[in-house]
């Protein structure tokens, strides 16, 4: 199955300029983020502690040392997760991916409320090593935390990644690299922004939203269109709440086959002084659908 991406337009620009952000997980907007409850006994002192982290293994199945949901115990805190997670922050960083292609909420969240793009990956490309899905439950996990000492082997990042189910609809993936293997290019909201370059070969299609500019659908046909990336615009139908995806492009360069001219996507070529164009202006001024096309919201 293909892997999403909802991004605002600035940062789909950057991936087609190849490179992508990967973010310290306590930057994302949930603040439950891989922060479980941990079981300290007050015969374990904190200093004692020493975890090592793998960020390419699977979780273990059954999870390793989880607690029954009703444990209860006054050494039972997030307190130690949370300087857990501070030290993560300097060390990871995650990208954050989705299995859904058509989520309202997604779009409003991450794509600049219909103004930004879907980004459609390749997930069997190697780029995405070390894959690994979300797991949502309706309780916080509880851990005891010999699980986390250093035994036999690493605890794999993936095994902290679980999140209320208020978040399962967002079929979240994620894949994780070490910060050092990362590139510091600015900070934001207090956090260094990490990026590493992702080939060009990842990317399948690009689904521009309802709200984007046409100055903005044009600057990405321009960067793709020369390119076996595909293209579409993800217009609202005029029924349910459901898009139309319109095709605007084939996942082959322009040179080999044209693009789809329709009275909805006709905005993006019109300025063009060649065929494309003229096909364009036509249909936006002569296509009886041409009005009802437009009718954007």
């Amino acid at each position: 199955m293909p892997l999403y991406k909802y991004l605002a337009f600035e940062n789909t620009l950057r991936v087609l300029d190849g490179s992508v952000r990967f973010t310290q997980p306590g930057a994302f907007n949930d603040p439950f983020e891989m922060v479980p409850e941990l079981h300290i006994p007050e015969e374990l002192s904190s200093n004692e502690i020493s975890i090592r982290f793998d960020i390419l293994a699977p979780r273990r199945q059954p999870s390793v040392g989880e607690l029954a949901t009703d444990f209860e115990s006054d050494y039972c805190n997030d307190f130690s997760s949370r300087k857990i997670l501070s030290s993560l922050n300097q060390f990871i960083g995650i990208l954050c991916l989705s299995k859904n292609e058509s989520s309202l909420l997604m779009w409003s969240h991450y794509a600049e409320e219909y103004s930004g793009a879907v980004i459609e990956f390749d997930e069997e490309h190697e780029f995405f090593t070390g894959l690994f899905d979300i797991e949502y439950r309706e309780n916080r996990p509880k851990k005891d935390i010999s699980s986390y000492l250093t035994g036999e082997s690493p605890i794999s990042i993936a095994e902290l990644c679980v999140k209320s189910k208020d978040w399962e609809y967002e079929k979240e993936y994620r894949i994780v690299r070490n910060l050092s293997d990362c590139k510091k290019v600015s900070e934001h909201n207090g956090f260094p922004v990490y990026v590493m370059d992702i080939p060009l070969e990842t990317i399948k299609s690009i689904t521009l939203g309802e709200r984007m500019p046409v100055e903005n659908q044009r600057e990405i046909w321009n960067r793709v269109k020369n390119t076996k990336i595909a293209l579409n615009l993800a217009a609202i139908a005029n029924w349910g709440y459901e898009f139309r995806k319109e095709r605007i492009k084939y996942d082959l360069p322009a040179s080999e086959m044209s693009p789809v001219i329709s009275p909805r996507t006709a905005h993006i070529f019109s300025n063009l002084e060649n065929e494309f164009g003229e096909i364009a202006r036509w249909m936006i001024k002569e296509h009886q659908l041409s009005g009802v096309a437009n009718h954007t919201l």
